[in-house]
């Protein structure tokens, strides 16, 4: 599983949690809550934090991976180009 997979998991548990809470826990009150500006403002930093980490595009060292450009060639032996490639 990707990076980019755990943290849209765990963002989605994290809201089902919050939503069940929200719903579970609402009075028939006409003023808003103190807690759901520090919700919200947890909410919206895990969204940015986690956009940032999964729009980072470091390679991973000491037992991960590296990344880096490989020569390209045809089936004739030419050569077309580099690409790069993680291993």
């Amino acid at each position: 599983m990707s990076i980019k997979t755990k943290i849209a998991a765990v963002a989605l548990a994290a809201l089902a949690v919050t939503g069940s809470i929200v719903s579970t826990t609402s009075s028939a009150e006409a003023k808003q809550p103190g807690w759901v500006w520090g919700v919200g403002a947890g909410i919206a930093t895990a969204a940015v934090v986690g956009s940032a980490i999964a729009a980072s595009n470091d390679p991973y060292y000491n037992g991960y991976h590296r990344c880096g450009w490989v020569a390209q060639y045809n089936a004739f032996g030419q050569y077309v180009g580099r690409v790069r490639t993680c291993y």
